[in-house]
C-alpha cells in the first residue's frame, strides 16, 4: 500500500501527492534512506514509523478563544445544565484538541463565569503526540493569543521568557489523550458528552470519512448535548442528522430529534459572563429575494486566467479557516475584481461576514451566490439556517427542500460516475 493511502486510512485526511512525498522525503533523510522501496517497506511493517510520518501530515494550528462565540454560547449551555442537572459535571470533549488552546479556552471561560471546576470536565484528544506533549505542557508562543481581548492572558498565564505558561489550576482541568476518531473503539460510550468541540476537522476529510466523523461524534453526544463545528463544517453536519442552533457566529449544532427546546439566544445563568464582552447582535436578515438589478453577461474569463483565480479562492479559503478574516475578504474582493461573477467568492464573503456576527450582509453575500450559482449548495443551507434564525420558518422549509435536491442530484451523478 503506498504512503498516501496508509496515511489517509489512519488519518482520515484527503492529502496531496505533493504534501506526503515531502513528509517522505524528510523521513527518508532522517533515516539516511535513499531507495523509496525500502522505505515503503519499512512504512509497512512498523507502527512507530507511521506514526513518525503521521506526526510529518497532521499539523494542528489553533489559538486560545478561536471563534469566541463558540465559548461564550457553551459556557452559557453548561450553566443551563447544571441548573438543571446539578448531581452531575458536565463532560466535554475537544477533538482534536490540537496544542490544547481549544480545551483550556473552555476551562479559563468556565472558571471565569464562576463554574466550579468539580462541576466539569475536559477530554482533549488528538492523534499528534508531538501536539499532546505541547498541551501537557501548558507553554505557549504570542501565536496563540490573537485579537484584542488578551485580558485572560494576564490572569491565567505566566511569563516565562519569550513564552507564556498556563497555569496549574486551568491546567488540572483538562485530560489529554492520544485517540483517533475514526477508531469505531473511540465511540464506544454513546451519549457521554453533553458537549462537543469538532472545529476544522472534517473540511480536510473526503465525504465517506465526513459521515464516519459525524456518526461517531453523533455517538459520543448525548441527545441534548451541544456540538460546536466550523464555519465551513455546518452544511455537513445539518445532511448527516444534526440541526443548527441559534447562537450566531458560534457555529452551535444539536442532534435532530433531541429533547431540548432552545430559545432565540441560549441564555445564560446569572453569573455565567464571557472573558470579553460579546459583540452586538447584528439585525435579522431577510428573506431570500433576488437581486434587484439584472445581471449582465459577462465574457468567460481566459483559461490562464483560471488557474489564478482558483489559487485566490484557495487562498480565501485558507485564512478564513484560520480565523483571518480579513485576509480571506481581502482575497475575495481582489477575485471579484477580475471575475465579478465568482458565485464562491460571494460565499467566502458571506462566511467572513457571518464569523463577524453580521448577518444581514452575510444573507446578502449569499443570496448573490446562489443568483450566480442556483445550485450552490452550501449557500443554500446557510440561507435556510439565517430564515430560521428570523422566524421565516417557510422560506427556510422552501430552502431546505431545495438544497435537499441538489445534494440527491450530486449523489446520484456520483453514484452514475462510480458505475462507469
Amino acid at each position: 500500500m503506498k504512503a498516501r493511502d496508509l496515511l489517509q486510512q489512519v488519518t482520515g485526511l484527503n492529502l496531496t501527492d505533493a504534501v506526503v512525498n515531502r513528509a517522505v522525503e524528510r523521513r527518508m533523510q532522517a533515516l539516511a534512506l535513499d531507495d523509496v522501496r525500502a522505505y515503503d517497506r519499512l512504512l509497512a511493517n512498523g507502527a512507530a514509523e507511521l506514526g513518525a510520518l503521521t506526526e510529518l501530515v497532521v499539523v494542528p494550528e489553533s489559538w486560545m478563544f478561536r471563534d469566541a462565540e463558540a465559548f461564550v454560547a457553551a459556557t452559557a449551555f453548561i450553566g443551563r445544565r447544571l441548573a438543571a442537572k446539578p448531581a452531575r459535571p458536565v463532560r466535554i470533549l475537544s477533538v482534536p484538541c490540537a496544542g490544547g488552546e481549544e480545551p483550556y479556552s473552555m476551562a479559563m471561560s468556565l472558571q471565569n463565569a464562576g463554574v466550579a471546576a468539580s462541576d466539569y470536565a475536559i477530554d482533549a484528544v488528538d492523534l499528534s503526540e508531538v501536539a499532546l506533549a505541547r498541551a501537557r505542557a501548558g507553554r505557549y508562543t504570542r501565536n496563540a493569543f490573537r485579537g484584542r481581548h488578551l485580558d485572560f492572558r494576564e490572569r491565567y498565564f505566566v511569563a516565562a521568557g519569550a513564552e507564556y505558561q498556563i497555569g496549574d489550576d486551568i491546567r488540572a482541568q483538562v485530560s489529554f489523550n492520544q485517540a483517533n476518531l475514526l477508531d469505531p473503539a473511540f465511540s464506544n460510550r454513546p451519549g457521554y458528552y453533553d458537549v462537543v468541540f469538532c472545529r476544522n476537522l472534517l473540511i480536510y476529510f473526503d465525504d465517506p470519512t465526513v459521515a464516519t466523523a459525524i456518526a461517531s461524534l453523533a455517538r459520543l453526544l448525548a441527545d441534548d448535548g451541544i456540538l460546536f463545528a466550523g464555519y465551513a463544517e455546518v452544511p455537513a453536519f445539518c445532511r448527516n442528522g444534526f440541526g443548527a442552533l441559534r447562537a450566531p457566529g458560534a457555529f452551535a449544532l444539536e442532534k435532530t430529534g433531541a429533547h431540548a427546546s432552545w430559545p432565540a439566544r441560549i441564555p445564560a445563568r446569572q453569573h455565567v459572563r464571557p472573558l470579553a464582552p460579546a459583540r452586538p447582535a447584528a439585525p435579522a436578515p431577510a428573506p431570500p429575494a433576488p437581486p434587484s438589478i439584472a445581471r449582465p453577461l459577462r465574457a468567460a474569463p481566459p483559461a490562464a486566467a483560471r488557474p489564478a483565480q482558483a489559487d485566490m479562492l484557495a487562498r480565501a479559503r485558507r485564512q478564513a479557516d484560520l480565523g483571518d478574516y480579513q485576509g480571506a475578504a481581502a482575497a475575495c474582493r481582489e477575485l471579484l475584481e477580475q471575475n465579478p461573477d465568482s458565485a464562491d467568492a460571494y460565499f467566502i464573503l458571506g462566511m467572513v461576514s457571518e464569523c463577524e456576527q453580521r448577518l444581514a450582509e452575510a444573507g446578502d453575500h449569499w443570496r448573490r451566490c446562489v443568483y450566480l450559482q442556483p445550485d450552490h449548495y452550501e449557500a443554500l443551507c446557510h440561507l435556510a439556517l439565517l430564515a430560521e434564525q428570523s422566524g421565516e420558518p417557510a422560506q427556510a422549509a422552501a430552502l431546505k427542500q431545495r438544497a435537499a435536491r441538489i445534494y440527491q442530484r450530486r449523489n446520484d451523478g456520483d453514484q452514475r460516475k462510480g458505475a462507469q
